[in-house]
């Protein structure tokens, strides 16, 4: 909650629901449903994740798919329908979203885990915008991004 100027308290966002990139508050609900709205998509999780040399978290998104997912069909879906600051830079295709003994999803555990393609067997993709499109995460990759060698 935040109170205001005149003693008058107003509800936020939970803690996770939202993070800062590019100077941006990004909603990870509004992004989800985004996602979720992709043909072939099952399932999507929203979180941030830390990236060395950056103000902020980068948006990455679990999720869940069905056998005619198609990641070039996802891109030019958020392309159209989200501003670039709000689009996932790293996305983590899984076989199911974890969830808490009160069922709500592992989002902290994930951005914990970040994006690193050694800690997983998940497949990781990061949004190669030079490119404009999904690829495939490496363990190369990952050290260009970590060292800021790529411009994010």
């Amino acid at each position: 909650m935040r109170r205001d100027e005149r003693g008058y308290f107003y509800f936020v966002d939970r803690l996770g629901d939202t993070f800062r990139w590019k100077g941006e508050n990004v909603s990870t609900t509004q992004v989800a449903d985004t996602i979720a709205l992709c043909p072939g998509v099952v399932e999507a999780l929203v979180y941030g994740v830390t990236i060395p040399g950056t103000e902020g978290r980068a948006g990455m998104a679990a999720v869940v798919v069905s056998p005619d997912f198609d990641p070039i069909a996802l891109r030019q879906h958020l392309a159209a329908r989200l501003p670039e600051y709000a689009r996932p830079l790293f996305l983590r295709v899984c076989d199911a979203i974890e969830m808490t003994g009160t069922f709500k999803p592992t989002k902290q555990r994930l951005s914990r885990k970040g994006y690193d393609p050694i800690a997983t067997t998940d497949a990781l993709y990061f949004d190669d915008r030079e490119r404009e499109a999904f690829v495939k995460l490496d363990a190369v990759l990952y050290e260009r991004i970590r060292a800021g060698v790529l411009r994010l």
